[in-house]
């Protein structure tokens, strides 16, 4: 049987490439970014990565496509479950 929770849900597909180029599909929303560390919201958690001189080069809402360039340290990825509960802040619960 089909999982109803996942019909509206598009793939999500992360390429990254001699650590200074990403393509990722199933971005839901770009929370934060700087030189140093980008935090989406994907169609499988939070995540959040870092680097230097990160840049994003191409982003795409409507089809959920982030191109991102610079220098790739990590990939971290954190369960979006509960996101904005208990009164705690997104970056708080990412840091415990």
């Amino acid at each position: 049987m089909e999982d109803l929770n996942n019909i509206n849900k598009r793939p999500h597909k992360l390429m990254l490439t001699n650590r200074r180029t990403c393509t990722i599909s199933g971005v839901n929303d770009v929370l934060s970014f700087d030189v140093n560390e980008i935090l989406l919201e994907t169609e499988q958690g939070m995540l959040m990565i870092k680097g230097n001189e990160l840049h994003v080069s191409r982003l795409s809402l409507d089809k959920g496509e982030v191109d991102i360039d610079g220098r790739i340290d990590s990939l971290t990825y954190s369960e979006n479950a509960g996101y904005g509960s208990k009164g705690e802040s997104l970056l708080s619960r990412l840091f415990k």
